[in-house]
């Protein structure tokens, strides 16, 4: 599950389009969900549109993650922040969980915002 939440962020982190898709198509189930405070979408597609909507909206920063990742059986926890690409304070804080299904690809992915950008 380490691999994995590594592999998930790294998606967050690519800046090409399709190899993003591609790295999303790898990674998710076909009819995964993404749930969170602001966003609930479901399949590549959906997964893909949020992921770079996000990118367009904090342009030059990164997401990194945050501490250690806590797994058991099929679910993964893990905190995350968003920092400048160049290094600086982070400005956001999450916590998302990852699930995977029985072939060990996403099922669905929960976040949670612990520290919120102003203006976001």
């Amino acid at each position: 599950m380490t691999d994995l939440a590594h592999r998930y962020i790294a998606i967050w982190n690519e800046p090409d389009d399709g190899k993003r898709a591609a790295a999303i198509s790898e990674l998710f189930i076909a009819d995964a969900t993404y749930t969170d405070p602001l966003s609930e979408v479901r399949g590549h597609e959906g997964i893909g549109a949020l992921i770079a909507g996000t990118r367009d909206q904090f342009k030059g920063l990164d997401f990194k993650i945050l501490g250690d990742i806590d797994a058991h059986h099929n679910i993964a926890r893990f905190q995350w922040e968003l920092v400048p690409a160049d290094g600086g304070e982070n400005i956001a804080i999450g916590l998302d969980i990852l699930a995977t299904d029985p072939t060990g690809k996403l099922s669905s992915v929960y976040g949670f915002l612990d520290k919120v950008p102003a203006g976001a």
